[in-house]
C-alpha cells in the first residue's frame, strides 16, 4: 500500500467549508505517483507510457479543510494491459471517500495498448 499525506488548502474548499468534490480526483492522481514511478522511473514525460481510461469517486462523508488527510492506495486488479488503482481517503480516523482509476500501459507513438511486462507486473503485485 502507498500512503500519501494531504494538507488541505483553503482554495480547495467550497462555500460550506468542505473540500470541493472536484479536488479528490486530483488528490488521488497525486497519490498514484508511486505507481507511475514503477512504469516510468523519473517520470520523464518524453517516455510516458500510461493512459487513463476511467476514474470514479464515491463520497462517503464530508472532508474538511481544517484537518490533514491521508490517501491509501493499492492495486486492485492487474489485467493483460490494464490495471485498477484503488484509493481510500481518510481524515480523523474516518474513511471519507473511495475511488479507483483504470490505467492502461500504452505506447503513444503507435497509439496502442501494450502487455504489462513481467517485472512491472511483479512490482504492481507488491501493492495488491
Amino acid at each position: 500500500m502507498l500512503l500519501y499525506e494531504v494538507s488541505p488548502r483553503f482554495c480547495e474548499t467550497d462555500a460550506m467549508g468542505h473540500i470541493n468534490n472536484t479536488v479528490l480526483p486530483m488528490w488521488f492522481e497525486s497519490a498514484r505517483s508511486g505507481v507511475f514511478e514503477i512504469f516510468n522511473p523519473g517520470l520523464d514525460l518524453a517516455k510516458w507510457n500510461l493512459i487513463l481510461r476511467k476514474i470514479d469517486v464515491d463520497f462517503l462523508a464530508q472532508t474538511y479543510y481544517e484537518y490533514p488527510a491521508q490517501v491509501r492506495t493499492r492495486i486492485g486488479h492487474i489485467g493483460q494491459s490494464s490495471f485498477v488503482v484503488e484509493h481510500e481517503l481518510w481524515q480523523r480516523d474516518q474513511k471519507t471517500a473511495t475511488g479507483s482509476a483504470v490505467m492502461i500501459f500504452f505506447d503513444y507513438n503507435t497509439q496502442q495498448k501494450l502487455d504489462i511486462p513481467a517485472d512491472i507486473r511483479a512490482e504492481l503485485q507488491k501493492l495488491s
